[in-house]
């Protein structure tokens, strides 16, 4: 039977990331790092955290270190994400002494061990998975048999260098050494940091794989034409994502002043770094989606999906940014159900757009509608807004790539619309805009409808 970890603590945190609940030891470390309760997250790595897990809305794990002014802290967390905010265990909470100057290098070697790591796994104490997450995309095969086979040594998935097969005993054996992983073809160095008192790892042991050499480009296809702008998401995205998320990490650990009082005015700067880096990753995206709709062998896997849900779900994404401006979000109530044809991931894209759209275009104290509803044998989804609207050679327009009808500084790339409508045609149905100057904008994703559509 698998091993689950043993949760130290749980919290609760709303639509705005703000820590609603919380339970020791938890809420004292909040406490003393300078939070409220109820108030907004002050964990860099914990914030990070639960924003990317309820803005992507998938379940999320990881190890995060972190320190007030008592203790350096680590904990093993796993970000449930929910309609209205996430839901957070914890596990493995380990305190420590903050180090002298004479510990410094071991705890910046395993800092930096971390920040280089391809996959992360949480293991228990007889080193049997409970947890992975991985970002090298040449584990993508062995992440996936990782996830499937929680509940098995670790050792069933890595071929350790040089043991002649065999599962080592002890932990040591195993931290420096050199491995192969499967569908990989680079060198990789695993290492295990020990949890519990005294680093025996009573309490289970953090995984990290690092390898000995970043990812290698992809050679271009030989039946690929040169072309100057191919591959610019496959290519460039992976190479800027990580040192685009380490900017705005260190710049919302600088203006949350976690390590330290800071002046507001450089505060201040911090946040305009964080909130240009959450652009230019928006950029990077984009980009990276922009490729795939326009390869000519794209095919969405399309499946039984209830609208009315995808809807209340880009709203409960949502919220907080509408919130923000003062604006209410009105989407299918919970027993509202319209099946229908489509994948949920591109389906939800979509959705996130409209509704991120609406809500930028809106005026602020304004309301946003979501309404879900069967036609026939087809299934729709209709966001409206109460904008400025738009005139016919506008709409006309608004699906252009690169289109911005104008917009300046609002850190769009004017690519949404676009990748949103390739991305219904692709799912066999369509992405159209009815509006008047001064009237608003009702933009309408028409799908296949599913089974009982049209009762």
């Amino acid at each position: 039977m698998a091993s689950e970890p043993i949760i130290t603590a749980r919290a609760r945190t709303d639509a705005d990331d703000n820590l609603i609940e919380a339970e020791e030891p938890l809420a004292s470390f909040h406490l003393r790092a300078g939070g409220k309760l109820p108030g907004p997250i002050v964990t860099p790595a914990l914030l990070e955290l639960v924003r990317k897990a309820r803005r992507s809305g998938k379940r999320l794990s990881r190890a995060i270190r972190a320190q007030d002014s008592q203790d350096r802290i680590a904990t093993w967390v796993e970000v449930v994400p929910g309609r209205a905010g996430t839901i957070v265990n914890l596990s493995a909470w380990t305190v420590q002494d903050i180090p002298e100057p004479g510990r410094a290098a071991d705890i910046d070697r395993l800092a930096l061990v971390r920040h280089l790591a391809g996959l992360t796994a949480r293991l228990d104490a007889r080193q049997h998975l409970l947890a992975v997450d991985w970002t090298a995309s040449d584990l993508d095969r062995v992440g996936e048999a990782m996830l499937t086979g929680v509940g098995q040594p670790w050792t069933d998935f890595v071929a350790i260098a040089d043991n002649g097969g065999r599962s080592p005993v002890d932990w040591r054996m195993s931290d420096g050494a050199r491995a192969e992983v499967s569908g990989s073809m680079r060198q990789w160095a695993v290492h295990l940091a020990p949890l519990g008192p005294g680093g025996t790892g009573s309490a289970g042991f953090e995984l990290y794989l690092v390898p000995d050499q970043p990812l290698a480009d992809d050679p271009p296809a030989p039946s690929r034409k040169p072309d100057r702008s191919a591959g610019i998401g496959r290519d460039i995205a992976p190479v800027l994502r990580q040192p685009v998320s380490r900017i705005i990490a260190n710049a919302e650990t600088i203006r949350s002043q976690l390590s330290g009082p800071l002046a507001e005015e450089y505060s201040n700067y911090a946040a305009d770094i964080a909130a240009a880096g959450e652009h230019l990753l928006a950029l990077i995206d984009d980009l990276t989606t922009l490729e795939m709709v326009e390869d000519e062998d794209f095919n969405p896997a399309p499946d039984h999906i209830d609208l009315a849900d995808v809807a209340r779900r880009a709203g409960g994404i949502l919220g907080m940014r509408a919130k923000e401006r003062g604006i209410i979000l009105d989407f299918p109530k919970d027993a509202e159900k319209v099946p229908a044809i489509g994948e949920f991931r591109r389906t939800l894209q979509v959705l996130l757009n409209l509704v991120g759209n609406a809500i930028r275009y809106s005026p602020e104290g304004g309301q946003v509608w979501i309404r879900a509803v069967a036609s026939g044998e087809r299934a729709q989804v209709v966001v409206a807004d109460q904008g400025e609207g738009l005139d016919a050679d506008e709409q006309r327009r608004v699906f252009a790539k690169f289109e911005r009808l104008g917009r300046s500084g609002d850190g769009g790339s004017g690519l949404g619309l676009y990748i949103s409508r390739r991305l219904a045609e692709a799912m066999g149905g369509t992405l159209t805009v009815e509006s008047a100057r001064g009237q608003g904008a009702r933009f309408t994703l028409d799908l296949p409808g599913g089974p009982d559509a049209s009762g």
